[in-house]
């Protein structure tokens, strides 16, 4: 018994060696003394209401929307979101939608011009993304939308890298709401030209 609960913590602890020296020498490790939630902790369920009788009462709130403001953060709605995107600033790169889901959903569909921002790995992307961002009057985060929290995080990594908050908005419906409204993404990188609706 001795012998193989031994065995056991042996086994346990090379795995551990092997997974901390695999995760340092991946280019898409984590870095483990980053904080990656900005100090945040999972919101706590709360019961269903009746929807019709939250907005007859008036106490129909978007749990998501208030999150953000809590945290500082302006918000973006979908049609919010379409009108800066067909805004002729938009053409200028005056504003600038940032996609802060990972490369695999970004490749597989983005806001046409979106610039990818993973915020689980920032330097990759901060090189790129900062002088745009500097250079931007606004900027629009966006994840999947609903209870995604990456374009929260993204967002709130790039005003810790001191890009003014007046400038930051979260689409709170996220690419979700975009295609659900039937607007074309871009397939691929940014500016491939492949679009689909």
């Amino acid at each position: 018994m001795k012998r193989v609960l031994f065995e056991a913590l042996l086994v346990a602890a090379v795995g551990t060696v092997i997974a901390f020296a695999a995760n340092a020498l991946s280019p898409r490790g984590l870095k483990l003394t980053q904080d990656y939630f900005h100090g945040e902790t999972l919101p706590v369920p709360r019961a269903n209401t009746n929807p019709t009788e939250a907005v007859a009462t008036g106490t129909i709130s978007d749990p998501v929307v208030t999150r953000l403001r809590e945290k500082g953060l302006q918000v973006v709605n979908g049609e919010q979101a379409a009108e800066l995107f067909r805004d002729p600033l938009y053409q200028q790169g005056a504003i600038i939608f940032i996609d802060a889901r990972n490369d695999e959903h970004y490749q597989g569909g983005h806001i046409p011009g979106a610039y990818q921002f993973d915020n689980y790995h920032p330097e990759n992307y901060m090189g790129t993304v900062f002088p745009i961002c500097q250079a931007a009057q606004k900027i629009i985060v966006y994840c999947a939308g609903g209870n995604c929290e990456d374009s929260q995080f993204a967002a709130l990594t790039l005003r810790d890298a001191q890009i003014p908050n007046e400038k930051l908005f979260v689409f709170t419906g996220g690419i979700t709401e975009w295609t659900n409204r039937g607007y074309a993404i871009e397939l691929g990188e940014r500016n491939s030209g492949r679009t689909h609706k």
